[in-house]
Formats: structure tokens, sequence, C-alpha cells
């Protein structure tokens, strides 16, 4: 018998929902933590699977985050049963909390911590938390009495955190813990991890290994134009992750997408501080990769 499923909650999101789903021969399950490049690997899958840059309706309406809490879950189920095409779905779970088929691919993306780290701090700032508490279910978190930590403040503060991963996913130790999980699966035929530099080096490339690696015909230049960073900023009404209204500026989620931002916040004796952290955590083959390491 395999293992159950490890169940993942938080205050908006619950992987108890896919317990209730049913997954088709096909599916593609993208599974990342937040600001890694979820949106980006989503809009590459709809541009591949539809084979157009003229998407028939939003993003998140086309690929939904199946354990959000803000929706019903039998609307998520009706709405993605009533899809013809290669289904391609988001989750913040981690790969053992979503269920295992050998006929459904899993795409994890990975991005250096600490720019995952400056890019969240940056959301926050962005997101309605009261309109997000209504639509969860959540009381309203009272209005902070003091100033915003600044993004080297909250960076320094990222890395020093120790919380359980299993309670807080995008602390450092809930990274590593995602990723440490699909590092171990990566040998497995239908689990594919991108990197998020990867994506930003060469995004044509990634693109055709993605077809290639789903069985999809290659991209043309004009859906890979169409999966520019620019681009996807330029149409942020239809793809931004925000079918609730959670967002102050749907603008602002496209915040810059720059590689290297986080490191150079930080002085010599932070990063070795968030080095020795990192190697606490996960494997050194994951670390070289992750970090980009020659």
């Amino acid at each position: 018998m395999p293992d159950a499923p490890t169940r993942y909650r938080s205050a908006d999101e619950d992987s108890a929902r896919w317990q209730g789903f049913s997954l088709r021969p096909g599916d593609i399950v993208i599974s990342t933590r937040s600001k890694s490049g979820t949106t980006w690997m989503q809009m590459i899958c709809a541009l591949l699977v539809l084979r157009t840059p003229d998407l028939p309706a939003p993003l998140s309406v086309l690929s939904p985050w199946l354990d959000w809490l803000v929706e019903p879950p039998e609307q998520v189920y009706q709405r993605l049963a009533a899809q013809h095409h290669r289904r391609f779905i988001k989750t913040h779970t981690p790969l053992d909390g979503v269920p295992a088929e050998p006929r459904v691919h899993y795409i994890v993306v990975a991005r250096h911590p600490l720019d995952m780290a400056v890019s969240l701090h940056h959301q926050g700032a962005n997101l309605d938390r009261a309109r997000l508490a209504e639509l969860t279910g959540q009381p309203a978190a009272p209005e902070p009495d003091r100033p915003r930590p600044s993004v080297e403040e909250a960076l320094v503060r990222w890395i020093d955190a120790d919380p359980d991963p299993r309670a807080e996913l995008d602390s450092l130790p809930g990274v590593m813990w995602h990723l440490g999980d699909a590092w171990a699966r990566r040998h497995q035929p239908n689990v594919h991890l991108v990197h998020y530099d990867d994506l930003t080096a060469d995004l044509n490339g990634q693109m055709y290994r993605l077809a290639e690696l789903l069985g999809l015909d290659p991209p043309g230049p004009d859906l890979v134009e169409a999966a520019t960073f620019d681009r996807m900023r330029d149409r942020a009404d239809r793809l931004a992750p925000d079918p609730a209204g959670v967002f102050k500026d749907r603008r602002a989620f496209f915040r810059t997408g720059r590689s290297g931002q986080g490191s150079a916040l930080l002085d010599d004796a932070t990063r070795a501080r968030y080095r020795a952290r990192a190697a606490a955590l996960a494997p050194p083959d994951l670390l070289a990769w992750l970090h980009r390491d020659r």
C-alpha cells in the first residue's frame, strides 16, 4: 500500500482537496513554492496545450489553484471536469501531498530561495488582506502598529526563522522541504524539475524541452513571445492569479522577475549564514543545482 499523502493546511489552502479530485491520464500538475514561477509555468503549459497566444479564458480559470480555499471545491472540480483539452493544474502543495499517478505529469519549478523571498515580501504589500480573510472565512487581521520592515530586514528575518516546514511552506525550511521531496523523485519519468533561471536565460529552449517531455508539439515563435515576462505583464488583467480580487494591483504581481536580487541585498556574513542554513536543510547536489554553483 502506498503511503497516504501528507496533508498541508494554512489559512487559505488545504491539500486535502486533492483527495476529492479525479486525475486523468495526461494531466499536468504544476507544483511550486510561491513566487517561484508558478504563473509563468501555467502560461507555458497553456500555450503548449492550446497552441494560441489568445487564451479562451483567464489563466486562473483555465488552470485553477486546486487547493486554494477561496472557491468551493465542487466548483473547481466541475470546471476542470468540463475541460476537454489536457488539463494543467496549479498547486503549492509538495508532491508528497498530491496523489501520485504514473500517467500524470508533475512539473516542479525551483527558484533561488533568496530571490523568491524578495518577491514574496513585495507581494505581501500588494495583497488585500481584508478581502482574503473575507473569502476564506478567517477573522480580519488588525492593521500593524509599526512600519513594515524593509526588504533587507525581512530577508534577514526569513533566513533566520526556523518554523515547522510543513506549517510554513514559504519559509526557508519549507522551500527546502518542497524541493527536497521533488529532487528525490527527479529520476521518475513523469516528474520534471525546471529552474527559474533557465526559463530566464533560454525560454525558447526550455519550452522546447517541456514540449518534448509532455509529448506536445514544439512551440512556434509566437508562443514563445507570448510567454515572455514583458508580454505577460502587459496582459496582467487576464494572466495574474487573481480570480477573486485579492491583489491591489495586478500588474504589480509581475514586478521584475530578476535573478540575483536577493543575494545582492546581503552582506558577506549574512550570505554565509544563509549558505550554512541551506546546507543543513538540503543535500549538496540539490543546492548546487538550485544555487547555480559551478
